[in-house]
């Protein structure tokens, strides 16, 4: 099976690289199931990368139902270091206004319904998880944006909502009372599993609508935060060229080790089924 270093998880409005060449696609099954979707790899740039469409194509996965712990596990068997994730969210801040891109720094977990780690059943694991996104990843994908002319902020707090509902007004203005810039529905548990399985990762988001905190925002319309979303397309398979000729091979970064002092339970102790089971993010460490 071919192997990638960088993986892609596209989200809404971004369902294929069709500029990818040597295409192959692959279905790899993990301990946690399949991927909710066929990974593609191919060449970007001259670059191998694997793309995974986290809802499907034509958009069939609901966000609670995305089989996260089956994608990201997907991703590190064909060897991806680095995750670049695209995003749809609404924000609090008059200043990030609809069409723009940020790249988020900090996050708020109000996900409910979620599994958001590979680990338990006999091995407890505690990750660091201060700086949820890899900021190597973050300030390269941020200028990468900034060279491809985009509208982009850097830094920001995303709130991460269960959903699939969208936010009632008393919710907009409680997550922006708190500081928080932007609102979506899949950055979660996504960061969490890339950190256990050591893997970069970082957002490129778009933003589509204010949310509803404002007193005379308008219901918020699926087509109409689409069409908005769709503008910015382009921009980010721009971004996405130009950021995977500029990540470094060697990873320095915490990211990549973050397993090394977070495995609480003594090894011996953990039964051979779960070595088995989890030796792709464990291995070296039982070696």
């Amino acid at each position: 099976m071919s192997q990638a270093k960088i993986g892609v998880i596209g989200g809404s409005g971004l369902y294929d690289i069709d500029e990818l060449t040597d295409v192959e696609e692959v279905n790899p099954y993990t301990p946690f199931g399949l991927p909710g979707h066929s990974i593609t790899i191919g060449k970007l740039e001259g670059v191998k990368v694997a793309f995974l469409p986290r809802h499907g194509k034509g958009h069939r996965i609901s966000p609670t139902e995305i089989p996260v712990r089956a994608n990201i596990y997907a991703l590190k068997s064909l060897g991806v270091e680095h995750i670049i994730s695209i995003n749809a969210v609404g924000s609090f801040k008059q200043e990030i206004k609809p069409g723009d891109l940020i790249i988020p720094d900090q996050l708020i977990d109000r996900t409910q319904s979620r599994a958001n780690t590979f680990f338990g059943e006999g091995i407890v694991v505690h990750i660091p998880f201060a700086e949820p996104f890899c900021p190597v990843l973050s300030q390269t994908l941020f200028d990468a944006a900034r060279e491809a002319g985009a509208s982009v902020h850097s830094g920001g707090t995303y709130v991460a909502m269960e959903g699939p509902a969208f936010s009632t007004r008393a919710e907009s203005r409680l997550y922006r009372s708190w500081g928080a810039d932007i609102i979506g529905m899949t950055a979660l548990p996504e960061a969490k599993l890339a950190r256990e399985a050591e893997i970069c990762y970082a957002i490129i988001a778009g933003v589509t609508d204010y949310d509803s905190w404002q007193e005379d925002s308008p219901p918020l319309v699926v087509k109409e935060l689409l069409r908005i979303l769709h503008r910015n397309v382009d921009t980010m398979k721009e971004i996405i060229k130009l950021a995977v000729t500029r990540l470094p091979r060697e990873r320095d970064c915490g990211c990549a080790t973050a397993l090394q002092t977070a495995i609480i339970t003594p090894l011996e102790l953990v039964s051979d089924e779960q070595k088995e089971k989890l030796n792709l993010l464990i291995g070296k460490y039982i070696r």
